[in-house]
């Protein structure tokens, strides 16, 4: 018997604002409420609301916290300083990439790690144990938090008049506790959209009246609600992977351009070390496939699993696609052999359904926002 998708905090408002659901890792989760595109753009130029109570968190509290992250996780999370955030991975012992994270540092005892929320049971597992031999207690907050994301380059404004949190002060991948509309909340500068903007934790109780709060505050801004489509829309332009499309268990952070995140300078032993030793040499002397930008020269839309041609052979694949709301064109994310992997590369055309449409390979983001 299959499961009942579960359902966020804002499930009834969503419904209410004649949103369209999916299922999404298990999730009943709003993918759009109108028109994704227009979702698209008010992010890109106003603001937007999302609901992404989906993902996991789990907290890490004792002693020895960061110790276990360091040894559980490819980054060196025990040097991040209270009130910041990192992006880092989990791996297998093969260097294969587990999930992407991000790690906030509450406390000098206390870490909550947030995970997607396809792999957030995998995570937890994976982190409980490996701290076992640490004195740190793993602890499952799923249930706990409920978290709002407003972004966008109106979204700082709007948030200001709702807090008297230092949002001025606060840097990007830094977050601090506050309280938003009344409600308690951990506010981040963190965000998927390629935008500037705040994701807020919050009990579950508080999430309706915070949507609510936000959405009124934001009104004369053009802030809209968005659902999960225009955010994979959002991420890709702003060449962010995605687990499952850029990100898998056969990728090492080195096959995925992001080998910065493994430190290896790091005090101790960590999973996936010899094996990412391994991955970081074999890139150093040749990467066997580069991870790239593609743009469509015509209209037609590449989807993940699309095979990348050159001269008649297959070259490599591709991992994400959509059309860009922003260049009005179709993009393609790819794995392309490094022989075709240079920007400015000719004769790259993406095999549509039997069809090679020409497109042309461009260095990652394909969107970066003016600071």
């Amino acid at each position: 018997m299959t499961e009942a998708p579960r359902r966020t905090a804002l499930d009834a408002l969503h419904r209410a604002l004649g949103a369209t659901m999916t299922d999404f890792a298990g999730w009943d989760m709003p993918l759009r409420y109108g028109s994704e595109r227009d979702e698209h753009v008010a992010v890109r130029t106003r603001a937007g609301l999302f609901d992404l109570s989906h993902m996991g968190e789990i907290t890490l509290t004792g002693p020895q916290a960061g110790r276990a992250l360091d040894f559980a996780l490819v980054g060196n999370l025990s040097a991040l300083a209270v009130g910041r955030a990192r992006y880092t991975m989990i791996c297998d012992a093969a260097g294969g990439i587990l999930d992407d994270l991000i790690v906030y540092r509450l406390a000098d005892e206390e870490f909550m790690v947030v995970a997607n929320a396809s792999n957030a049971q995998v995570v937890l597992d994976a982190l409980t144990e490996r701290a076992a031999g640490f004195e740190t207690a793993v602890r499952d907050d799923r249930e706990n938090y409920a978290l709002l994301a407003i972004q966008g380059p109106e979204s700082p404004g709007i948030l200001k008049s709702l807090t008297d949190a230092d949002l001025d002060g606060l840097k990007y991948y830094a977050g601090l506790p506050g309280t938003v509309a009344g409600v308690p909340a951990l506010i981040a500068r963190t965000g998927y959209t390629g935008e500037d903007g705040f994701e807020l934790f919050v009990a579950p109780a508080d999430a309706e009246k915070l949507w609510q709060a936000l959405t009124d505050a934001g009104a004369d801004a053009g802030l809209v609600p968005c659902g999960l489509s225009c955010r994979d829309t959002l991420r890709l332009e702003a060449g962010m992977p995605l687990y499952g499309h850029e990100l898998t268990t056969a990728t090492t952070p080195f096959d995925a351009g992001l080998g910065r995140v493994v430190k290896f300078d790091k005090e101790g032993d960590f999973v996936g070390r010899e094996a990412l030793t391994a991955a970081a040499e074999r890139t150093a002397a040749k990467a066997p496939r580069k991870l790239v930008g593609l743009i469509a020269e015509g209209r037609r839309v590449p989807r993940a699993g699309f095979q990348v041609v050159a001269d008649g052979q297959v070259v490599g694949e591709v991992t994400s696609g959509a059309p860009s709301p922003t260049l009005a064109k179709p993009i393609a994310i790819a794995y392309v052999d490094a022989a075709h992997a240079e920007p400015g590369t000719q004769g790259v055309a993406v095999d549509i359904r039997g069809t090679h449409e020409p497109y042309e390979v461009v260095a990652l983001p394909f969107y970066k926002r003016r600071r």
